[in-house]
């Protein structure tokens, strides 16, 4: 049966979008904690740090046992602890409970993802519903910007949306498999391929996600104190970028392997490095909204293609699954890092400082992407789908 035939997971979606929230929701989130709770910008963003550093170790630690606890199990599992843990966070004002809401969310949100991700590996068309995965996820979080900022002031509301989306997706937990049908066969064993080229990869995604997640993190104080705009056009902003990044991903699609992966690759970081400038620089809304915007627009293309990358470099997989953690450790450690070179050095010279380090990280993985390989590259997000060879297709997202 072809691809355009196969009914779309709607489960895996649904948790993919669950799993992927908080990550989407991370400036408003930090931004609220830093000004609804006793906590200064750089331990609001210590916080919004170990949320995902918690989300990032649940995928290292049930990746590999998705299949024998089982995926309605395990989804139940990390559905019920979102649940728990931003639901708990967002009805009180203790700091410590708020923190340990935040580290059981985060737990919680990884669990989900873990088994969008496997089941997602699973389909023969896993392209097309991590599209699907990531047009509802950014629409979502769009929605919860443009209605956040209309709720009243407080650190709960962007928690409280991340918890009952949980919620919410808990019935679509019924159609999930008790067990996986076909064990699926281990990333384990055998010699890895092209070591110094995946290990370059892998340090540089890591890089990669570090710097944007950096200013990310704190690209809503840069929106209201730098810029001066109100928390109702900050959020209309981060919409419309988000929307942006929806357009992004079908352009990914759109264009897939045509122009191989350097071009993407290194063409793509260097321009998001110039929009990170542009929007830690901005101090009217025209330069922020321009930053951000472009900037969203070009993330999803550029991801898309490093993922493509790593999976060329070993037919079986493991390059791809190792270089996705390496994103999500970079991913975890973003909302610190940037609180502290904000708090010390002023935004601009941020996002200056990022700037550079993009730069220079663009060097090695176009390195990579130039260099041969034995199978062609995929573009992980292309929604004509063929039917799937060995190594080709298999997802392991990374996060926003």
């Amino acid at each position: 049966m072809s691809a355009r035939t196969t009914a779309l997971p709607w489960p895996l979606v649904a948790l993919f979008t669950a799993g992927y929230l908080a990550p989407y929701l991370l400036p408003t989130t930090v931004g609220r904690l830093d000004s609804g709770l006793p906590l200064t910008a750089t331990e609001a963003g210590a916080v919004g740090s170990a949320l995902l550093l918690s989300s990032a170790s649940a995928g290292f630690l049930l990746a590999s046992r998705a299949d024998r606890i089982g995926p309605r199990t395990l989804a139940r599992v990390g559905l019920a602890l979102a649940v728990l843990g931003y639901g708990g966070a967002a009805l009180t004002t203790s700091v410590p409970a708020v923190i340990a809401g935040a580290l059981l969310g985060g737990f919680g949100s990884g669990t989900a993802t873990t088994v969008a991700a496997t089941g997602i590996a699973a389909r023969p068309d896993p392209h097309r519903t991590t599209t699907f995965g990531l047009l509802g996820v950014s629409a979502l979080a769009g929605a919860v910007y443009l209605t956040v900022p209309h709720l009243g002031p407080g650190h709960g509301q962007p928690l409280a949306a991340i918890a009952l989306t949980a919620l919410a997706v808990w019935p679509l937990t019924g159609r999930l498999p008790a067990r996986t049908a076909v064990p699926r066969t281990r990333l384990d064993g055998g010699r890895l391929p092209r070591p110094r080229s995946g290990l370059l990869l892998a340090t540089a995604l890591f890089c990669w996600s570090l710097a944007q997640n950096s200013l990310w993190g704190v690209s809503g104080r840069i929106g209201l104190t730098q810029a001066h705009l109100p928390e109702t056009t900050v959020g209309a902003v981060f919409a419309m970028a988000l929307g942006a990044g929806l357009l992004g991903v079908l352009g990914a699609s759109a264009v897939g392997p045509r122009f191989g992966s350097a071009v993407p690759v290194g063409a793509g970081t260097v321009l998001i490095a110039l929009c990170i400038a542009l929007s830690a620089s901005a101090t009217d809304l025209a330069t922020f909204a321009t930053g951000e915007i472009a900037w969203n627009l070009l993330y999803p293309v550029v991801l898309s293609y490093v993922i493509g990358l790593a999976a060329s470099l070993d037919p079986r997989g493991r390059w791809a699954v190792l270089v996705g953690s390496a994103s999500s450790l970079g991913t975890a450690a973003g909302p610190l890092t940037g609180s502290l070179l904000s708090t010390q050095l002023g935004f601009p010279a941020t996002g200056t400082v990022l700037a550079v380090g993009l730069l220079l990280i663009a060097v090695p993985m176009t390195a990579v992407a130039l260099a041969p390989r034995r199978v062609p590259v995929p573009t992980v997000v292309e929604i004509e789908v063929t039917p799937l060879k060995t190594g080709s297709g298999h997802l392991s997202p990374s996060g926003v």
